[in-house]
């Protein structure tokens, strides 16, 4: 395992450990008060803690070797269990929090224990806001630079954007609990509890379309980063033996695998015997700068066959 999937996998159990915690927090709060914001909250840290098992099961199996059905490896299992992380949190986080909402505004009920609440979100919050810290530090790690929305769009580790995603949206949805559980008790009004268990689904959702998209492009077969690419034509053109550096295509395989398939026309002087010695330099200093270049294909052109 690398060290950055080793990274990977300690924020997802961070975020599994913290989500845990929360879930049996909110939803005995929730039991005892009655409110929707706090069962919205508890069901979105419940859907939660079951996406970060998803995510290690993903991890686990990305790992295993390729073989002749997957001759490129398993690294796509990652992509796959992170969109069905997001439609879990889609369906069981944003629409059961959306329905409670609205079942509540049709039949209200009063809010109580409101110190008990107060207290829960504030424990949920400071353990959100640790996942969340574990999170974009090693986000930040690897995407220094821009904002923290840019990374997590730059970012090919789905277990670790949709950690960083989640823990955003579960601080959110706290903020708004927590205002929707203070105008309740302020103005007794227990429309407000409702309206903020919809305000919490939505949240929830859009941040679930969001992680759809960003799964489905990676599912799609995504292309390596620009600087990558840029650096490896950069690198081949350094070859002696090389005279032109043509297309450079590329697919992400996996968080840290990617496969490059690499135009180059060689010297004219070059002859067919010296090409796996000049191809072999150039693999050797690609791999050297970029690791997760596992598979690098190499088009010939313009050579003398002696």
């Amino acid at each position: 395992m690398t060290s950055h999937a080793r990274g990977t996998q300690w924020v997802v159990y961070a975020a599994l450990a913290a989500n845990l915690a929360i879930c049996i927090a909110k939803f005995t709060a929730a039991l005892l008060s009655g409110s929707a914001s706090l069962l919205s909250e508890g069901i979105h840290s419940l859907a939660d803690t079951g996406n970060e098992l998803l995510l290690l099961l993903g991890l686990r199996l990305s790992r295993k070797e390729a073989d002749r059905s997957h001759p490129y490896g398993y690294g796509k299992e990652q992509y796959f269990w992170s969109l069905i992380v997001a439609l879990v949190l889609f369906a069981v986080g944003g629409g059961t929090s959306i329905y409670e909402g609205v079942r509540r505004l049709w039949s209200p009920h009063p809010v109580e224990h409101s110190v008990a609440n107060y207290i829960v979100i504030g424990v949920a919050f400071a353990f959100e806001s640790g996942s969340l810290w574990i999170g974009v530090r090693n986000l930040r790690a690897k995407y220094p630079t821009g904002s923290l929305l840019r990374a997590v769009q730059r970012s090919k580790d789905p277990s670790l954007f949709t950690v960083v995603a989640e823990d955003t949206a579960a601080l959110a949805g706290l903020l708004i609990a927590f205002l929707a559980l203070a105008a309740s008790d302020l103005f007794h009004a227990q429309w407000c509890d409702a309206v903020g268990s919809i305000a919490v689904g939505l949240t929830l959702t859009v941040v679930a379309f969001f992680l759809i998209s960003e799964s489905h492009k990676l599912l799609l077969g995504e292309s390596g980063s620009q600087a990558l690419l840029d650096d490896v034509r950069r690198l081949t053109r350094a070859d002696k033996s090389v005279e032109h550096v043509g297309d450079a295509l590329s697919m992400q395989l996996g968080p840290d695998q990617v496969l490059v398939n690499l135009a180059v026309q060689f010297a004219p002087g070059i002859v067919v015997s010296e090409l796996p010695r000049a191809i072999e330099r150039i693999e050797r200093r690609i791999r050297s700068a970029h690791p997760e270049v596992t598979r690098l294909f190499v088009e010939a052109s313009s050579l003398t066959s002696h």
